[in-house]
Parts: structure tokens; sequence; C-alpha cells
């Protein structure tokens, strides 16, 4: 993207996520109190990821599994749907009883709204990724890091619940190629429909259907 379309997108960021983070913190802190009764551990989980132009950053999420998770993953691989891009288990194990309720509704991202503060991630965008997983990335993979990660976007909307990391790597990619206002804010608005729903699937947009298609077919050639 261009440096003021770039600047564009940073000004509505904080625009939205300043007033919205005032406004609903009375909220998150009921959930907070809702995580830390129902099992051990810190209300809040915090993990490097990997942002705009490549730096890492510590993204917050609110805590939806066992406080020992990472500890318990080497021994949950053999289920991971997401192969070596992502971590994908079908009915983890890991996760809370309220973390399943968060995850659904998509509550467990709302702390994210601190990082679009700082400047390390945007309302919407690419979905931030770990280091280790960043480090299998293609030449051309990496154009996701061309951007600030998002808290939703339209891989989210539209392939939430598929495993595949060469959709997500398309749809992130037809989003950065025809990014425009517009486009963030019918994003922005399904995801309230999906975490209303607890599902995030839906349609992709028209006018980006013919792009996405173009730009999976030429991972699926490179690969």
């Amino acid at each position: 993207m261009p440096n003021q379309t770039l600047s564009l997108k940073r000004a509505l960021d904080l625009a939205l996520a300043i007033p919205g983070l005032v406004a609903i913190s009375p909220f998150l802190a009921m959930i907070a109190v809702w995580i830390r009764l129902d099992s051990p551990g810190p209300a809040l989980f915090r993990q490097v990821r990997v942002g705009q132009g490549g730096r890492p950053f510590t993204m917050y999420k609110f805590r939806t599994m066992v406080a020992d998770a990472e500890d318990l993953l080497a021994d949950l691989q053999h289920l991971n749907a997401g192969g070596k891009y992502m971590v994908k288990i079908p009915d983890d194990p890991r996760v809370t009883r309220v973390g399943r309720v968060l995850r659904r509704l998509g509550l467990d991202e709302f702390p994210q709204l601190w990082n679009v503060v700082l400047g390390e991630m945007s309302l919407v965008g690419p979905r931030p990724q770990l280091p280790k997983e960043v480090a299998e990335y293609t030449d051309a993979d990496r154009r996701r890091l061309s951007v600030r990660p998002g808290m939703t976007g339209l891989w989210q909307v539209t392939a939430r619940n598929d495993p595949s990391f060469e959709r997500l790597v398309a749809l992130d990619l037809t989003y950065i190629d025809h990014w425009s206002l517009g486009l963030d804010l019918r994003i922005f608005l399904r995801t309230f429909g999906a975490m209303r729903l607890g599902e995030g699937e839906d349609a992709l947009p028209p006018e980006l259907a013919a792009a996405y298609r173009q730009a999976l077919q030429e991972r699926a050639t490179r690969d």
C-alpha cells in the first residue's frame, strides 16, 4: 500500500480503537474476572507475533486455554490440521470452558485493541503469525508483512474454519492489493455478524472473487 493509504488507515484505527477501548473497558474487566474464576492462571495471554516489516511484537489476548497450554502443544502436534504454518487443532482439549465461549464469540481478541493503539496492529489486516511460522514463508508469502496485522480480516470473515494456509495467503494478498476504506468497513461489520452467530464463514465479496482465485492459483503454481 502507498504511504498515504497506510497513514489514512492508521488514522481510522486510532479514531475507532481509542474510544472503543475506553467504552468497553468495564466489559473487559468482567471478562477478566470470569476467566480467573474459571481456571487457574492469568486473564491475559501474551505471545510474540510478527508484525509489519517482519518486526516482532507482543500480542495480547484473553486466555482461552489452560495456563500450561504451550507446554502441552508438543503432545498434540499430531492432531494439528494447520500444518507447519498454523496451529489448528479440532476440539483442542487445552481450551477451557470459558475459553470456548470467548472463542466462539470472538471476544478473546478484544485486548488487541491495545496493540492497535500502540501501532503494532490494525483493526483490519492479515492474521499475525508466530516467528517460527513466518520462518517458513516464501518470498511471495512475505508480502503479508507489508501492512500491519489485523484484529480481523478477509480470512476471518470468509474462511475462519479453513486450516489451509494457501487460502489464508491468497485472501490476505487479495485484501492488500484491493484495499479501500469501504472494504475495511465491510470486513469490520461482517466481523460483528460472525461474532453474533458464533462462526466466520461467509461469501467472498463478488468484486474480489476473481482476484482471490487468481492469487490462489498463483500460489499453487509456485508450490
